[in-house]
């Protein structure tokens, strides 16, 4: 049995008679940036997150880098970024000028560790992003304790967390401005690169109005420095077809989780992950952790279930505080241990909501042979 990562060509097949269509009329308008199919899903995804902003850019990089640009964050400046995330959410704070501080994650939530962010906390700090890592919201409440105590924005990385909840509120709309990813393989995902940023904030809204659209909101009256960063019309018509369906796929991904833990919660070789008290995971990847034998022992499952037709994924093998492009901020190996142990003994399951039971009971059965042989 083959068992794709992810299968993209099965969702789009099974809308394929919508998604045609709304294509061939973005290009029979020659509404090619913007228009108003962008501005309807805007309308309608701030509608799912309530959230009273959202605005559609060309990436969920482009998004991190307008949420803290919005926030007035420059040179001199410091951001702390969990040590766990992919490299994207980093660049929010290298593109405005300012330093990326890096900080540990929960060994249980795998999200940024409130009880660490005191000590990254310096004079020059002046927002946390909170990343739903995975498609787990982070627990805002006690990040924005801190926040609020020491006068710092909260930005929240959604770039996995499409329709995730925490305490019943949908995530998006918890912090002074966040960005999400409509990248092709995310819950919600485009065909070719795109995002956005919401906020509840009007002023923040009127900025980055602006600044996705070269520092203007009435064309050639520029009113400040910006940049292009306007999402294009075919991923706005794609984007909103697919809002149609995404608290299905969401549905989806947690019967398939559920699933999962279901066969594989008696293996003491793995560790499942846990979906918390406080959160509704969306479960963009499936994340275990092989027990014991770090790397090498992760690395042997995952050649084992290659060679029987099961693809896997690394989230994230190299975490950001030993990335080359971060050498000249001096972290070394140890700094933050739990980020560490999870990029070596991390193993990301294939995941997507159209996956058959009788797929699901294949993994399970082939990493059960695996420990058992």
């Amino acid at each position: 049995m083959q068992v794709p990562f992810l299968d993209l060509k099965i969702q789009y097949q099974s809308i394929k008679n919508e998604i045609n269509p709304a294509i061939q009329n973005i290009l029979d308008n020659t509404s090619f940036i913007l228009g108003k199919v962008v501005f309807d899903f805007e309308n309608t995804f701030a509608k799912a997150h309530n959230v009273k902003h959202c605005f559609g850019v060309s990436s969920g990089t482009d998004g991190n880098h307008l949420a803290s640009w919005a926030l007035g964050i420059g040179a001199g400046d410091e951001i702390i970024v969990p040590a766990n995330t992919f490299v994207a959410t980093a660049w929010g704070a290298t593109l405005t000028g300012a330093k990326p501080v890096f900080a540990d994650c929960d060994s249980i939530s795998y999200n940024i560790d409130p009880n660490k962010l005191g000590d990254a906390v310096t004079s020059k700090t002046k927002a946390v992003v909170a990343v739903h890592l995975y498609g787990q919201p982070a627990d805002i409440e006690s990040i924005s304790k801190i926040t609020k105590d020491k006068n710092l924005s909260l930005i929240e990385d959604c770039a996995q967390a499409h329709l995730a909840e925490y305490k019943n509120k949908k995530v998006g709309g918890l912090s002074d401005i966040a960005c999400f990813s409509f990248y092709p393989g995310k819950n919600l995902g485009a065909y070719g690169e795109a995002g956005a940023v919401t906020t509840n904030n009007d002023e923040l809204a009127n900025k980055v109005k602006m600044y996705r659209d070269h520092g203007a909101l009435q064309k050639y009256h520029h009113e400040s420095l910006g940049h292009n960063y306007r999402m294009d019309g075919i991923q706005g018509a794609v984007l909103g077809v697919k809002m149609k369906y995404i608290e299905k796929w969401t549905d989806g991904r947690r019967i398939v989780a559920a699933k999962y833990k279901e066969l594989l919660c008696d293996l003491g070789d793995i560790i499942l992950p846990t979906e918390m008290s406080y959160a509704k995971h969306v479960y963009h990847l499936y994340v275990i952790q092989v027990r014991n034998g770090g790397a090498e022992k992760r690395d042997s499952l995952t050649k084992f279930l290659n060679k029987n037709g099961i693809a896997t994924g690394l989230h994230y093998p190299i975490p950001l505080h030993l990335q080359k492009c971060f050498s000249d901020l001096k972290y070394k190996k140890g700094d933050f241990p739990v980020s560490e142990k999870l990029a070596e003994s991390g193993l990301s399951l294939p995941m997507y909501p159209e996956l058959s039971d009788n797929q699901i009971e294949y993994v399970a059965e082939k990493i059960k042979e695996f420990f058992n042989k």
